[in-house]
């Protein structure tokens, strides 16, 4: 483990032999400078972590050496030494971005505490940036897996609200499609990325206790009250609070939220003083809201309120052709957690039985069969016998219909003798398909009883040609 340095800077020899030798033994590696020329040369050659300087020196103020310090590395830590406590210099020391000022006489084992306590808080500091950094690339919008016309859509929403610093969005859609992935993505696609982003699932608190964790209450506001308490409000200043499953909130918790929002101030539970409010609120619903607040099972007001940009996420059985780009993206990020895995892909009879299902549960249920079927899988492929019975059962065609499109089949198709490739054979019906409707990608589609998506996906995986024409100015 490298060893961090740290730079000595005193006109009197003695001090500065006394203050190496003290920090030596705390295992860092010091460098002496009598001058503040000296002083900002061996902090450019060396760059040490950690700098201790007297505010008097024979060339110049020690302040000086400090803001030329800054400049060079904002995150050195920089601890000022005077002869006698002095609140202007003080003030000033740490105004120019000292960790902390010290007078003269000092105790060297309190110094060596302090020099740790400044090397400590500079690498928390550095784990708060990279967790930052982690979460941005984690929570971005090209983590949102889809090429399908209906998933691209929704992005492009999304990233124009995080680009706006829109103040209320609503996020409407099915349970499973990814709510919460969406608003983290616009939080931390926006200018509100630095600042929290603090989230509650409003069905899982009870009502009573909901109006506290929101706004947070003083002391003695109730029997259990022993402390003031920061609400999640508070707590989300300058960013973002998410409210998950906002159906759930009470009517009369509601009301108070409605106000808070339109007042831009809240107060805690007991208190009498108003604070600012500064804050990006989003909603999420697997109910449709406006349905909610025509029932009046939820207020219209507040509905209009929240809904400022309204997103609908769509369900993932409107998005057959991002059902393979996703088990792919699963199989890929699961694997890596069950090291060594043998699975590479999907068989082409699980590939046709993930297309065929409704997904209820939409990706959420989707990763979960993948994350099963990667456990009970020892093939490099997935297979049938790893894939839940209910997928199957839900996936096979109605009986009677299958019967008609059999027998319909029967007339024009019989298999080789030495056998063919099923891929082929769907391949060669998506090029008849396109021929025969001129490359209309929705006419083609309608000839085979499947979405424009599969045809679009097969082009792709396939390279096949088509004209691109949909009936309109769209392109395939």
């Amino acid at each position: 483990m490298t060893q961090d340095k740290i730079l000595i800077v005193d006109n009197q020899q003695r001090v500065r032999r006394s203050l190496s030798r003290a920090v030596r033994n705390s295992g860092l590696i010091p460098f002496e400078a009598a001058n503040a020329i000296t002083a900002v040369e061996l902090f450019d050659l060396h760059r040490p972590s950690a700098v201790l300087i007297n505010i008097k020196l024979p060339d110049g103020s020690g302040l000086d050496v400090l803001r030329k310090i800054k400049q060079l590395q904002p995150e050195a830590v920089v601890i000022v030494i005077t002869d006698k406590a002095m609140v202007d210099e003080t003030a000033a020391a740490h105004s120019a971005g000292a960790f902390e000022v010290i007078s003269k006489p000092f105790n060297l084992k309190q110094l060596q505490t302090l020099i740790l306590k400044g090397l400590e808080a500079r690498d928390l500091r550095r784990e708060v940036r990279q967790l930052h950094r982690d979460q941005i690339n984690s929570f971005s919008f090209e983590q949102i897996i889809g090429e399908s016309p209906a998933i691209k859509e929704t992005i492009a929403l999304g990233r124009k609200v995080a680009a706006r610093d829109v103040s209320f969005v609503l996020l409407q859609g099915e349970s499973g499609t990814g709510k919460d992935l969406f608003a983290k993505a616009i939080h931390f696609s926006s200018s509100r990325a630095p600042k929290p982003f603090v989230a509650i699932n409003c069905a899982a608190i009870p009502g009573n206790l909901l109006e506290s964790e929101l706004f947070g209450y003083e002391k003695g506001a109730f029997t259990d009250a022993k402390s003031l308490k920061e609400g999640l409000f508070e707590q989300a200043e300058g960013g973002t609070l998410f409210l998950n499953e906002i159906s759930e909130l009470e009517i009369g918790l509601q009301a108070k939220l409605l106000r808070v929002l339109e007042e831009r101030t809240f107060r805690r539970v007991g208190g009498l003083r108003y604070l600012p409010l500064n804050v990006r609120v989003i909603a999420a619903s697997n109910m449709n809201l406006r349905t909610e607040s025509e029932a009046k099972r939820f207020r219209r007001d507040l509905y209009y309120r929240l809904s400022v940009i309204e997103i609908n996420l769509p369900p993932l059985r409107s998005r057959e052709s991002d059902v393979l780009l996703l088990a792919e993206h699963f199989i890929k990020a699961l694997a890596k957690d069950r090291q060594p895995s043998p699975v590479k892909g999907i068989s082409p009879e699980v590939e046709k039985v993930l297309l065929r299902y409704d997904w209820p549960g939409n990706v959420r249920e989707f990763r979960n069969v993948i994350e099963r079927a990667l456990v009970l899988e020892e093939d490099e492929q997935i297979t049938l016998k790893s894939i839940p019975g209910e997928l199957l059962a839900d996936s096979s065609p109605n009986a009677s219909h299958l019967d008609g499109e059999l027998l319909k089949a029967s007339h024009y198709f019989s298999l080789p003798a030495d056998g063919i490739s099923l891929d082929s054979v769907e391949v060669l019906l998506i090029q008849q398909a396109l021929e025969r409707s001129g490359g209309n990608a929705t006419q083609a589609a309608d000839l085979l009883n499947v979405t424009r998506d599969r045809i679009r996906y097969h082009l792709k995986k396939n390279k096949l040609a088509g004209n691109g024409s949909t009936g309109g100015n769209n392109g395939v």
